[in-house]
């Protein structure tokens, strides 16, 4: 039996955004230009592709609630599809506070591989779930915006709209 994976066209202020989603959670929010080459793997692997779904709505709600800043966490359910090491990368994506930043080589040292910077940044460069998994926050050790798979200018966007936020709560 093969399995069906649910799609729908996400549009932001940051532009098009692709959400795809199993039964079990979220599965995938990409931008549109990078949607291309999940499909194509998820054809060759026999997955069904299909327009919509009820939690496709509730993702693109809570992230329109994140992109106006009312929202600093997602309680949708997540279908994370990884490696053992990507996905131990990713859990610690969620540890980062809101408004807050890491480098790869703090993320390395928190997994207890402290030498392990470049494969931790692989890891984040394959996670599939864009925004909800806050890689965004993770930045270069010297304080430098590096590599983002949506484009420098989104991880900007979001660290800033984090930073207004925060800084609005405090005033």
């Amino acid at each position: 039996m093969s399995e069906t994976l649910f799609v729908k066209s996400y549009d932001s202020p940051l532009g098009t955004y692709i959400i795809v989603i199993s039964h079990q959670g979220v599965v995938c929010v990409t931008t549109e230009d990078r949607a291309s080459a999940r499909f194509a793997r998820w054809e060759r692997e026999g997955i069904q592709i299909q327009d919509g779904g009820k939690l496709n709505e509730t993702v693109a709600d809570q992230l329109d609630a994140y992109l106006a800043g009312k929202r600093r966490q997602f309680s949708v359910p997540l279908d994370l599809r990884g490696t053992s090491f990507q996905r131990q990368v990713w859990e610690q994506l969620f540890k980062i506070p809101y408004g807050e930043t890491r480098s790869y080589g703090q993320i390395a040292h928190a997994l207890g591989h402290p030498n392990s910077a470049r494969p931790v940044g692989q890891a984040i460069g394959r996670n599939p779930v864009a925004i909800i998994v806050p890689c965004h926050r993770v930045i270069g050790s010297d304080g430098k915006l590096t590599g983002y798979g949506g484009g420098l200018h989104r991880k900007q966007a979001l660290l800033e709209l984090e930073a207004a936020v925060l800084s609005k709560d405090s005033g």
